[in-house]
Formats: structure tokens, C-alpha cells, sequence
């Protein structure tokens, strides 16, 4: 097990106690207290920082990369391949990807908490908003209606 590993296994165990809040206690006082801060998605910007600073050369590397020969869309695409290919490059795109999840499913509590949605399209919305954030986000907005719409 390395440093990457690491990181990559905090932030995906950061996002566990604020999305099972979210899904199981979303009436809960404290669930939303906790969800009023910014800690359930600041934990995975703050891993993908120390990535990044972990190993910089990697990021440079990239950018350098892109813009070889003028900016082109192929040497984008191949960097970003090569980049991610990496451990730190997966490691980083992991904590970015669990920072946008989260953060996503906590607006779309809040909506479902808003709108008086049943429990079902609250639990469908966050259970989904970080399993599969796409679909989640799909799902939310088909189910999801103001009670005065």
C-alpha cells in the first residue's frame, strides 16, 4: 500500500458518514447541521490538493503536453490518458470525481427536503447522486417536483 492508496481510500471513506446521513437520518438535526458546512466535499479538495502537491511533475507534465505544437484536441485527450494512467494522476481524478458527487447529492437533498418530496425520490435522488451521479442527477430532476407545482 502506498501513499496513493491512501489517499485514494480516505476520500472515498470521507463521503460515507455525510451520504449515509444524508439517505438514512435526512431529517435529522444534526445531518443538517452537518450538511450546512462544507466539510462533506471540502475533504475531497483538500486530498486532491495534497495529491497534486505530492506530485507536481506529473500535473507540468500534462500541461506541457497539451499545448506541445499548439493546442489540440488530441494532445489533450492524450495527456489526460497519460496522466490517469498514473497512480497519482487515478488518485486525483478519484477525489475530484467524489468531491463533485457529494457535493451534487447534498444540493439535491436539500431539494428533495425543499420540495417535500416523498422518500422514496429523496433516497432514489442520494443514493444515486454518489453511486452513479449522472443517472442520480437524471433521476432527480424526472422526480422531483415543487408540492405547489
Amino acid at each position: 500500500m502506498d501513499i496513493y492508496d491512501i489517499f485514494f481510500f480516505a476520500s472515498t471513506m470521507w463521503i460515507g458518514p455525510f451520504w449515509i446521513a444524508m439517505l438514512v437520518y435526512p431529517h435529522h438535526k444534526l445531518t443538517e447541521r452537518i450538511m450546512n458546512l462544507n466539510w462533506s466535499f471540502m475533504g475531497p479538495i483538500i486530498i486532491w490538493l495534497m495529491i497534486v502537491i505530492s506530485d507536481p511533475s506529473g500535473m507540468i507534465d500534462a500541461g506541457n503536453k497539451m499545448l506541445e505544437g499548439g493546442f489540440k484536441i488530441e494532445n489533450v485527450m492524450n495527456s489526460l490518458v497519460e496522466l490517469l494512467g498514473t497512480r497519482a494522476g487515478a488518485s486525483a481524478a478519484w477525489a475530484h470525481m467524489v468531491a463533485g458527487d457529494i457535493f451534487i447529492t447534498r444540493w439535491m437533498w436539500r431539494r428533495c427536503l425543499e420540495f417535500e418530496s416523498d422518500d422514496w425520490i429523496r433516497w432514489v435522488s442520494v443514493f444515486f447522486g454518489v453511486m452513479l451521479m449522472p443517472i442520480g442527477v437524471i433521476l432527480h430532476m424526472l422526480l422531483t417536483r415543487s408540492k405547489n407545482s
